[in-house]
């Protein structure tokens, strides 16, 4: 095993918040990893004397919706420190409302959304509007098995439904009549455990606390390529999706984020993966096989529960692996060999970047535009501030180039030179490779010509291009 340097790592715990990491999903790490504990209120100070003691490079750990804006705040002030996940990727976790808006951002399916700030605007809204609607509360913990997620079937059990929960921002969304949900699991954007959650018969939720049923089987193609595009659109070292699969046959975004429930051995998992991506080669990337979770699923959960360190051996051609060979499987619209399905899916790295996508100055509304009279359920004018109301989809926000632009910023990279440039936009279009670095960096290094390395350094020059544009 090489002797490179590793990065000091930090599991990042607050108080009162279930741990999704521990040393145990990091077996084989050399090196002491340290712990920081935020205990909330004005804490903020000494935590960041206490990373900064503790010589930490990296801090691991998801932020509660709570803490999110107060930990902007000390990423800012720890900028030599590598968040994982990053506070952008994080940005969803934070309210259904930031689930949308990155939805919008990027072109991604969800069904159609309203949001308010102006309640008298918002009850004008719940008087015209069609029925029925999904309401849910915004911000705040975890849905706790649907609690937090109504149906309304007129504007008289809307406004009452407003009256009693003073839910703010108003956030409802058109009922989409659904099959049922999907959850996808992914580590490095690869798939790694998958499942349909179902409604019970008569009901329209599908949370197993409140009587759905659950499988692994046969999970379409279409919800497995979604999940991938939205886990590479928030640059997510894991990330997990609720996908509806409607009954129109469209899938549509429900909810995302880094904190989700997972059984220990998929925190295994990731733990493995995140050793590969910090220490330069000095751990194997883990190899986790496609449709894995349809032999898993077979297991009882309370043996799952217990399960830990699952590996694979990726396929070689012997007589052992002949019967795997073979073993094929329908999928979108064709059929298979599941193991090629790995070359489809493969585990990419997950670059760290240099600037912020949702710098909270501009995207925190839900501080800006604050409730004022709970009682009253009136907002004060809000002067100069425009209060966004916003409704149905918004366009993908992507930079487009010319291709001498895109020559002149490839030639602006160290390393890369005129005859270089030519090899690289031989093999991709100009405008292919401005997509790839809008929205999918990480697919950088199957370009030939482009090594890993290479990728990071445009990567990075592409930050500072963003930058400078503002």
């Amino acid at each position: 095993m090489s002797k490179r340097k590793l990065p000091k790592l930090g599991f990042l715990y607050l108080d009162y918040v279930l741990r999704f990491f521990d040393h145990s999903n990091f077996k084989g790490w050399p090196d002491k990893i340290e712990t920081v504990v935020y205990h909330w209120k004005n804490d903020k100070e000494r935590f960041i004397k206490e990373v900064k003691k503790k010589k930490i490079d990296v801090l691991i750990g998801n932020i509660p919706a709570t803490a999110y804006e107060t930990f902007r705040e000390i990423a800012k002030e720890l900028p030599n420190v590598r968040f994982i996940p990053s506070l952008d990727t994080q940005f969803a976790n934070k309210s259904k409302e930031n689930v949308t808006r990155f939805a919008w951002k990027y072109g991604l399916p969800v069904p159609k959304t309203y949001i308010f700030y102006d309640r008298k605007k918002g009850y004008e809204f719940l008087k015209k509007t069609d029925y029925p609607k999904i309401v849910k509360r915004s911000y705040g913990p975890s849905n706790y098995g649907g609690y937090f997620v109504h149906k309304v079937d007129s504007k008289k059990e809307a406004i009452k439904l407003f009256d009693k929960k003073k839910y703010h921002p108003m956030y409802l969304q058109d009922f989409v009549p659904m099959e049922a949900d999907i959850r996808v699991m992914l580590i490095g954007h690869k798939p790694v455990c998958a499942f349909w959650r179902r409604p019970p018969k008569g009901h329209w939720l599908t949370n197993t606390s409140q009587g759905g049923s659950m499988d692994y089987q046969d999970v379409p193609k279409s919800v497995l390529d979604l999940a991938v595009k939205t886990s590479k659109a928030a640059k997510a070292e894991y990330w997990a999706c609720d996908i509806a699969y409607g009954k129109d046959g469209k899938v549509r975004i429900l909810e995302c984020a880094t904190a989700f429930a997972a059984f220990p051995y998929i925190r295994d998992w990731i733990g493995a993966y995140l050793m590969w991506l910090l220490s330069d080669g000095r751990f194997k990337k883990p190899h986790i096989p496609m449709f894995n979770w349809e032999e898993l699923g077979k297991i009882d959960s309370s043996l799952l529960r217990t399960m830990r360190y699952i590996t694979f051996g990726s396929y070689r051609p012997s007589f052992d692996g002949e019967y795997f060979s073979k073993k094929k499987k329908v999928f979108g619209k064709e059929v298979v060999y599941i193991h090629k399905l790995d070359e489809r899916y493969p585990m990419l790295k997950v670059f760290p970047r240099s600037f912020e996508e949702w710098p909270s100055e501009k995207w925190n509304f839900q501080d800006k535009f604050a409730l004022k009279s709970l009682k009253s359920m009136k907002v004060e004018n809000l002067k100069d501030e425009k209060e966004p109301m916003v409704g149905g989809d918004e366009s993908p926000q992507e930079i487009k180039l010319s291709q001498k632009e895109v020559e002149k910023f490839l030639k602006s990279v160290k390393g890369l030179g005129t005859k270089k440039v030519k090899k690289i936009l031989d093999e991709v279009k100009p405008s292919k490779l401005v997509k790839l670095l809008n929205f999918d960096q990480d697919e950088l290094c199957k370009i030939k010509g482009i090594s890993e390395k290479l990728a990071k350094k445009i990567i990075e020059k592409w930050n500072e291009f963003l930058e400078s544009r503002g």
